[in-house]
């Protein structure tokens, strides 16, 4: 909702922010350019989700490179409702985390058990597999990397 999205940018701009902190913020595709043309250059806009490919037939996702088109630079990857909704499994956020990185963005790589899995005592196990699918993806671009 465009009002919803208008309030958000209104709170974030009232209040002075910390040149030394660097503060993104996620939108949905659709509302990207939008958001992009009304938000102070200070803030920082991510997509919500990309492609782990540049090319092919994927209707409806959106690669890293037109992320990067309308002048983003920063992509979340991984939130619980892509794991959990969508069955995003760990070796494919960890493939569209390094292909995201391979084309220039920086990646908010979501981590984190479901209500279930913390309930059982499985935290630890879950996070570890899932920074374990990341590693190799990463490589030595860490420095593009936010765990989240």
């Amino acid at each position: 909702d465009i009002n919803l999205i208008n309030d958000m940018v209104n709170i974030l701009t009232k209040g002075p922010i910390d040149p030394s902190v660097e503060v993104v913020i996620g939108f949905p595709a659709i509302y990207l350019d939008y958001v992009k043309s009304i938000i102070p250059k200070t803030i920082k806009i991510a997509a919500q989700n990309c492609w782990k490919v540049s090319k092919g037939a994927f209707t409806g996702e959106i690669a890293p490179a037109m992320i990067k088109d309308i002048g983003l630079g920063w992509v979340i990857l991984g939130h619980s409702e892509r794991r959990t909704i969508f069955n995003e499994k760990d070796d494919l956020i960890a493939d569209k985390v390094g292909h995201a990185l391979e084309v220039g963005l920086k990646v908010i790589a979501c981590i984190g058990e479901t209500l279930e899995e913390r309930e059982s005592g499985k935290t630890e196990e879950v996070v570890f597999r899932q920074i374990k699918a990341l590693v190799p993806k990463i490589g030595d671009k860490w420095d593009n990397v936010v765990l989240a």
